[in-house]
């Protein structure tokens, strides 16, 4: 890679953390959350004190890491950025805790995926702010309390159920994200444009904000994707039909499916007649492993409303049909679940 080649990527990554906002008043969306998390400030501000622990829960891309940074700067607090995967001893956790400062927020991802020594020296941590250090071993072992400054710790997880409750139950404030309507989406492609310095019309950031599947981190990714195909083959100024030529060429339909999406869709209906379907065989038809499918195409396609999920299977709901352009069977609905259905959890 030459020095230039370096530079401008370098530009690239310093243009994608500044599309972050750095304060409340700038964050678009999930309003009833900014405004629970601005009071908690507020009163922690007021007291002089560290903000409690604050648990982020949600699908990935909805913003958690970037409420924790705004956590910080609002607190005009340091802070220490890890993951759960990270930590896989208790040793690790106490290090970190150990070198924290007053006040220092530690903000920690995929907290459900740190492993369970780790969980149970964090419960000490945040609720009386010391660890005991385990000194030797077998019947000569001691433990050494280690006194911890006050921190406040963020916890961020896309899967709030594999949390242990001691572990849930400690945290001050939990925040369940919710998923953006399509004009909170097109306000964030806007400001990234500005942002960026992307020339876009309006009807080019509708179309954008309403294929990005209700995500933030996608719509900014599909922005970035229209900027290189109206710098190519455009003007450079992005059109409305820039807009859809490129969205068409990285497979992104008019709602926001994407190849794994439709492929997914188009087996279940036209090879399967819309189901009742398991998981690993629809997996299977198309080339996939079933933990991919269920979490990376099954979420928004059930959002959406286009398959259902069954006691006997997954099946494609009316709008699912009418999305491919296809005459649903006069037999659909006798599959589709009820009041009474409990969910499928068929491999």
């Amino acid at each position: 890679m030459t020095i230039s080649q370096s530079s401008a990527d370098d530009e690239e990554r310093s243009q994608e953390l500044a599309l972050r906002p750095s304060d409340l008043s700038e964050f678009v969306g999930q309003q009833r959350v900014a405004n629970q998390i601005d009071l908690l400030l507020k009163a922690a501000r007021a007291r002089g004190a560290s903000a409690d622990h604050v648990l982020l829960s949600g699908p990935p891309g909805l913003g958690k890491t970037t409420l924790a940074m705004i956590i910080a700067a609002e607190m005009q607090a340091p802070i220490r950025v890890t993951s759960g995967p990270a930590i896989q001893h208790a040793g690790d956790l106490a290090a970190i805790l150990s070198s924290l400062s007053e006040g220092e927020i530690l903000f920690l991802d995929e907290i459900h995926r740190m492993s369970r020594p780790a969980e149970e020296l964090l419960y000490l941590a945040m609720e009386d702010f010391r660890v005991d250090i385990i000194v030797g071993k077998g019947a000569g072992a001691t433990a050494i309390p280690l006194q911890l400054p006050h921190f406040t710790l963020i916890g961020a997880t896309t899967r709030a159920g594999l949390l242990p409750s001691p572990l849930r139950d400690r945290f001050g404030f939990t925040a369940q994200l919710d998923y953006y309507e399509s004009a909170e989406l097109s306000r964030i492609v806007d400001r990234s444009a500005r942002l960026l310095g992307i020339g876009i019309s309006t009807d080019a950031v509708e179309e954008i904000g309403s294929r990005s599947r209700g995500t933030p981190r996608i719509a900014n990714r599909l922005l970035r994707r229209v900027r290189d195909y109206s710098e190519v083959h455009g003007t450079g100024t992005i059109t409305l039909d820039d807009a859809i030529a490129a969205l068409a060429m990285y497979e992104v339909d008019q709602i926001g499916l994407d190849r794994l999406d439709r492929a997914f869709l188009e087996v279940l209906i036209k090879r399967f007649n819309g189901g009742p379907v398991g998981l690993s065989t629809l997996a299977m038809s198309i080339g996939e492993e079933a933990e991919t499918v269920e979490t990376l195409a099954e979420p928004f396609l059930v959002r959406t409303g286009l398959i259902a999920r069954t006691p006997r299977g997954r099946v494609a709901t009316l709008a699912g049909w009418h999305h491919l352009g296809l005459n649903p069977p006069a037999t659909l609905g006798a599959d589709m679940p009820n009041l009474f259905d409990t969910p499928a959890f068929d491999a």
